[in-house]
């Protein structure tokens, strides 16, 4: 399945190639990906569109196209028989400050990282509440409470009070909490949904120059991408809202739902128009600017649901 989305402004590739269903060979030629079935027929898919890669375990592929993948700075995530990513191969771009940006990340004080992590966090949290708003639940006003609450560095930790309220309400199931990992129902989908997300939130860290590792609030030893579980944050509202609009009982096995899914990257994100792919890569380049001391404040974008007319929300 070839998911094409809606090309952004600001961002090379634009499309998601997924074979994590795949049987066959996959390999380079003349800046495409040539896609060759089992049952022999071909296509191929120009490299300069693609942004992400999802490659399951029946798919062939070797050295040559993964070189190239690296060259049109393509993210490849390698994914499980679930069509779970658990592994992936990404470009190392040459930011011309990397080497600032580096020393500055490393240098960036408490009080500053703590206040980027808190405007994270009540984006986050606002984005959620607007998916409850849209959805008309209750406790959509909760949320709206809990976000204005949310203080620098979230001592309070009103990120999780807020997915209490949040996820028994989202799917209008009192029984339904998030247990990622799961591989079944709902928490599957979001997981499919989490990682595709995730894969264009590794390319926008990379492309800023910044150290993936190094989170401002995600600290995990063995992470190599701690910067991109932050920046996700406030993206996962779409990715929620795409779930609530799939049809029940979906499986992310089906391909049209893979395909919908896919698309969360590529929704216009804001009132302004970007895609939530296009959002991430102004958010990591903002988060360069901020951390090099360009910028006093970390501008984060806010999720709104194609019914909630909220205006230019950011918290900036």
């Amino acid at each position: 399945m070839l998911v094409g989305l809606r090309s952004e402004p600001l961002l090379a590739g634009w499309r998601i190639l997924d074979f994590s269903a795949f049987e066959g060979k996959l390999s380079y030629q003349r800046g495409q990906v040539v896609v060759k079935r089992a049952n022999g027929e071909s296509t191929s898919v120009p490299l300069s569109d693609t942004a992400v890669v999802l490659v399951g375990l029946k798919a062939s592929l070797g050295g040559s196209l993964l070189h190239q993948l690296a060259a049109f700075d393509v993210v490849v995530l390698f994914c499980d028989w679930r069509g779970v990513p658990v592994s992936g191969s990404y470009p190392w771009n040459s930011h011309t400050r990397v080497g600032a940006r580096h020393l500055a990340q490393v240098r960036l004080t408490k009080p500053r990282r703590k206040n980027a992590w808190g405007r994270i966090v009540r984006a986050k949290v606002a984005g959620q509440g607007a998916n409850l708003a849209a959805l008309g639940r209750p406790a959509a006003h909760t949320l709206a409470e809990i976000g204005r609450q949310v203080r620098s560095g979230d001592p309070d930790n009103a990120e999780a009070r807020a997915a209490k309220a949040y996820w028994p309400q989202l799917f209008g199931d009192a029984g339904f909490s998030r247990r990622p990992g799961e591989g079944a129902g709902k928490n599957a989908l979001l997981d499919y949904g989490y990682a595709i997300m995730r894969g264009f939130a590794v390319r926008a860290v990379l492309e800023a120059g910044l150290i993936p590792a190094l989170g401002l609030c995600h600290k995990g030893r063995s992470n190599p991408f701690n910067l991109a579980d932050d920046l996700i944050e406030p993206f996962r509202p779409v990715v929620d809202w795409m779930v609530v609009n799939l049809p029940e009982n979906s499986s992310p096995n089906h391909p049209a739902v893979k395909a919908s899914l896919a698309t969360a990257t590529s929704v216009a994100f804001t009132s302004a128009g970007y895609g939530a792919a296009a959002e991430l890569r102004h958010l990591a380049q903002d988060l360069g600017n901020y951390v090099e001391g360009q910028v006093d404040r970390l501008p984060v974008p806010v999720w709104e649901p194609p019914s909630v007319e909220t205006g230019a929300a950011q918290i900036g």
